[in-house]
């Protein structure tokens, strides 16, 4: 029997998931904490610094295999990317585990300084990110941490859409010389493509193309625009190409760049306000590399959000599979299959 499908999708999504023969993979955050455990028994310099985030950051398997790998700082995010970075200072490979609204909130001074300017390679890993605490509304919501950490130079900033992302972004965040931030949300996800080709560091990958209009998606919101693209094929008769982004810094330009000349239409979807995220990171360069083409940004707007899961706040926002056709059809101006 097939795992339960989470309340993230609405029937009809499941319904599309299933025709394109997905699979339903576990959370990223699930995928996260198993694959540290690989990597710290493969590496005794492997530490875990953690603010009281054992069980949400899925750290309890690690923290029983290597207790001697794992650091408990309590809640303090401050002391925490302090730590980390004074561990790696010393030869450590560290990861600092927190929620991702803390992390790059309440610590962003010591991220700046303590890892991004001093160049530690510190592997910061924001968790539950997003919305995904749900009903915890605007405080536990973070959807500012791309924004932030793109001001701070010097650290590169990775967010993987399905389980094959998350672990290749891990191993390679575990081998980079310098500062990584990983940010993982809580819900079950669907694998892009039946292959396991995973994540390149700096690289986009094409999960389907198309030349009507490219969904440019970064974290959980891709498999979503992935959806979309199938439903609008299937209604509207358009082909639309999906771009995978899992790495907003260092972000890969010309698959940007060639997908907006190639289609003249981009919708580009995430996790975070459209201010400072993927969106304006797309629109920048289009505009300065002189690519001419209909843009649409879909994010959470410039508010505080509706009170709701984060399937609420998916649907109420439009980055449902129901909600990215509408943008797309909205943005070409057309609807019903074509002739």
């Amino acid at each position: 029997m097939s795992a339960p499908a989470p309340p993230m999708y609405s029937e009809a999504a499941r319904a599309r998931a299933d025709r394109l023969g997905l699979k339903l993979g576990r959370a990223n955050l699930d995928v996260f904490g198993e694959t540290l455990v690989e990597l710290g028994r493969a590496d005794p310099q492997l530490l875990v610094v953690t603010s009281d985030s054992r069980g949400s950051g899925k750290l309890v398997p690690f923290g029983q295999a290597l207790p001697r790998q794992i650091v408990e700082v309590g809640i303090a995010e401050q002391n925490l990317v302090g730590i980390a970075a004074g561990l790696a200072s010393c030869g450590k490979n560290v990861f600092a585990v927190s929620p991702a609204c803390f992390l790059t909130a309440r610590a962003l001074e010591q991220v700046k300084t303590d890892v991004a300017y001093s160049g530690h390679p510190v592997r910061l890993v924001g968790i539950s990110a997003g919305v995904s605490y749900g009903a915890l509304g605007s405080t536990h919501h973070s959807l500012h941490d791309f924004a932030a950490l793109r001001a701070i130079n010097n650290i590169d900033i990775v967010c993987p859409a399905d389980n094959a992302e998350t672990r290749a972004a891990l191993v390679a965040a575990a081998r980079s010389p310098g500062p990584v931030y990983l940010r993982f949300g809580k819900a079950p996800t669907y694998g892009l493509t039946a292959d396991d080709i995973g994540y390149v560091p700096g690289r986009a990958r094409v999960v389907r193309d198309g030349g009507d209009l490219a969904f440019v998606a970064t974290g959980e919101a891709v498999i979503h625009a992935l959806l979309a693209a199938a439903e609008l094929e299937a209604d509207a008769g358009l082909q639309c190409r999906v771009l995978s982004v899992p790495s907003l810094r260092p972000l890969d330009l010309p698959a940007i760049l060639e997908a907006a000349r190639h289609c003249g239409a981009v919708v580009t979807v995430e996790e975070h306000m459209v201010a400072g995220g993927l969106g304006e990171a797309c629109a920048a360069a289009l505009m300065q590399s002189g690519v001419a083409a209909r843009l649409r940004i879909v994010g959470i707007p410039d508010e505080y959000t509706v009170t709701g899961s984060q399937a609420d706040i998916f649907r109420h926002y439009g980055l449902s599979m129901e909600g990215l056709a509408q943008t797309a059809v909205a943005l070409l101006g057309r609807s019903g299959r074509q002739a």
